[in-house]
């Protein structure tokens, strides 16, 4: 799928059970290895801390990578529910970590499956969101006579103009959603009777 929400930035909520203090911090993670950075950040920012619990999702629909953690917890009782609350939101991208202070009460099994689950709620219910769409990058060639027609349909086609310059032909460099690929080459194709043909380089 090329189009699915992701974190704006950052976020965290803190709540409050039985005297334990349950940090949640929320982060967009591209790669397995981003996600495993950030929860380093954290254990970092908050070192004595009793366990930092985490979840992510790196992709989105089919392709996707997870991982989870119950960090010293009892097992099952806190990376699995926070997994559990991920997957069950339109994210993707996403890394999670919650961090805990011990605060002398134990909660028992069920006390902490709730306590972590309600932390994850609270800070995806709050969390900023915004769509990231996959695109690809595309340079063509094209008579002046066609520019106007052309820049229309890269308009129509949700098309991010990154470079246009004009010699004895215009040449465009652009980013098009890969659900758009098809209709926009074929509209090009149509367009110019098949004398442009856009090409398709290396995503940077």
């Amino acid at each position: 799928m090329s189009r699915y929400l992701i974190p704006k930035g950052r976020h965290r909520v803190e709540l409050r059970v039985s005297n334990s203090r349950f940090i949640a911090t929320v982060a967009p993670a591209f790669t397995v290895k981003e996600a495993q950075g950030f929860l380093k950040e954290i254990r970092a920012e908050m070192p004595d801390a009793s366990h930092h619990v985490y979840a992510f999702k790196v992709g989105y629909g089919a392709s996707v990578s997870e991982g989870m953690s119950d960090d010293g917890e009892p097992s099952g009782t806190s990376g699995p529910p926070a997994l559990a609350v991920l997957r069950g939101t339109d994210l993707g991208d996403v890394a999670l970590v919650i961090t805990r202070y011990f605060g002398g009460t134990k909660l028992g099994t069920g006390g902490l499956v709730s306590a972590y689950s309600a932390a994850a709620k609270t800070v995806f219910a709050s969390l900023e969101t915004e769509e990231k769409v996959t695109r690809h990058r595309y340079v063509l060639k094209l008579p002046y006579a066609l520019r106007e027609s052309v820049r229309r349909l890269l308009d129509e086609h949700e098309c991010l103009l990154e470079e246009e310059s004009f010699e004895a032909d215009i040449a465009l460099q652009y980013l098009i959603p890969e659900e758009q690929e098809a209709a926009f080459l074929q509209a090009v194709k149509d367009a110019s009777a098949g004398t442009v043909i856009p090409v398709r380089v290396e995503d940077g």
